[in-house]
């Protein structure tokens, strides 16, 4: 196993890193080619070698991503973790402005359960000619989000 020069802490391969974190390899290139996610150094076979500092920012990343977050908040939650006198009032406001976008995201679903369950509702309406949800589909006035 490979160490760290300067800190004598093991060093994993990417594979690992994916196993430990269950983040797929080309999600965690992905993530350093859009650099919230550091480039690690690589060994002179060009082997990318993680720290255990790598695996915690990895497991934050997934972690927020899991929540939701979109990437760009995902940065600028990792920029006020990584200063060093972080703000939560901060993190607390985009974390409720992140809250108030999913609750009109589940408000959005409910009005589409409703209006779909409307429309399957006309195919169990008896026997009809044609299928009754695919004309409504293109009459104007089919509830639509």
């Amino acid at each position: 196993m490979e160490r760290d020069f300067l800190s004598n802490e093991p060093l994993i391969q990417i594979g690992t890193l994916a196993k430990r974190t269950g983040t797929n390899i080309e999600t965690i290139r992905f993530y350093e080619k859009i650099g919230i996610l550091a480039e690690p150094p690589r060994t002179d076979s060009g082997r990318r070698l993680y720290d255990e500092r790598q695996v915690e920012r990895l497991s934050f990343i997934r972690r927020t991503r899991a929540l939701g977050f979109s990437l760009d908040e995902v940065r600028a939650l990792l920029a006020l973790a990584d200063s060093r006198d972080v703000d939560c009032s901060e993190v607390k406001d985009m974390a409720a402005r992140h809250l108030d976008e999913v609750t009109a995201k589940i408000a959005d679903l409910r009005a589409m359960q409703s209006a779909l369950a409307g429309l399957i509702a006309q195919c169990d309406a008896g026997d009809q000619s044609g299928c009754p949800m695919i004309s409504a589909l293109f009459r104007d006035g089919t509830p639509v989000l």
